[in-house]
């Protein structure tokens, strides 16, 4: 499964995270989610509940 799609199932079964938790659940390096979740927020996939946390919009 591509990292991408490994972060939005996380998210969605989680309260919101912060990358270097995602990194961590996820056991991939932080840089690696960092872009991810850069890529997300442009395709409005994720939201930022609060400063450096994020979750998917439910």
């Amino acid at each position: 499964m591509e990292l991408k799609n490994k972060v939005l199932e996380l998210l969605k079964k989680s309260e919101p995270l912060k990358a270097g938790e995602i990194a961590e659940k996820l056991n991939t390096d932080k840089k690696d989610v960092d872009k991810v979740i850069k890529a997300l927020k442009k395709e409005n996939a994720v939201i930022s509940p609060k400063r450096c946390f994020y979750s998917v919009d439910k």
